[in-house]
């Protein structure tokens, strides 16, 4: 299991978390490898798809050759979570705080990332030993709520998640964002359906770039 350290530095160097949502480990493997190729290190199958620990649990044993690193979304409870965890979860995600979930992975020594909106929820979360506070929907306050946020909390690391792109991404990392989750800007189901890899590869590398790009000049 590779250390929390060595994935909280990964998360910052690579700036994003892709989210996947296939029934298919070797689509899951294919993408992954796909998207590692663009530069994205980090993958999150969510829990909302039916057999999501076993696609994890193949797909994390065949990437094992790669420092690509598989989490798992949508995590609910402390039963979950440790199951993730055993599965290979790299890191875990979730919508919403759970104390059981983030007490598990600390446990663990996995990184956790429960989900939070207002500053009682993010606090919260962060006191509890949230590693990273995940700000869902992130587009419902938008950058400026998150650069709100980070005024009067700037040790807590913040990664906002939904209605991301590569048009909202650089206000979000410049708002103090540790990283961003998107998904179908990266990867979409007829991305996967045409085994456009190649086009995976393109969008990451776009993706990565624009996040580079929105870092230069944040002291």
């Amino acid at each position: 299991m590779i250390a929390k350290h060595e994935v909280m530095a990964a998360l910052r160097e690579s700036g994003v978390v892709a989210v996947i949502r296939t029934e298919n480990p070797g689509d899951l493997v294919a993408v992954a490898r796909a998207l590692h190729k663009g530069g994205t290190k980090f993958v999150e199958i969510t829990m909302t798809i039916p057999g999501a620990l076993e696609i994890v649990r193949e797909a994390t044993a065949q990437l094992k050759d790669t420092d690509m690193l598989v989490g798992v979304g949508t995590v609910l409870d402390g039963e979950t979570a440790r199951a993730a965890i055993l599965a290979g979860a790299a890191f875990v995600v979730g919508p919403a705080f759970d104390a059981g979930v983030v007490r598990v992975c600390n446990t663990y020594g996995v990184v956790v990332m429960p989900g939070a909106l207002t500053p009682t929820e993010v606090v919260t979360a962060w006191k509890s030993g949230a590693d990273v506070v995940k700000i869902f929907p992130g587009d419902m306050g938008g950058p400026d709520y998150l650069k709100t946020l980070k005024e009067p909390l700037p040790q807590i690391e913040l990664m906002p998640t939904k209605g991301i792109d590569f048009e909202t991404a650089p206000a979000f990392i410049k708002a103090g964002a540790i990283a961003v989750g998107t998904g179908s800007c990266l990867v979409n189901k007829a991305l996967m359906a045409a085994k456009d890899y190649a086009k995976i590869t393109e969008n990451a590398e776009r993706f990565i770039r624009i996040v580079r790009e929105a870092r230069k000049g944040i002291s």
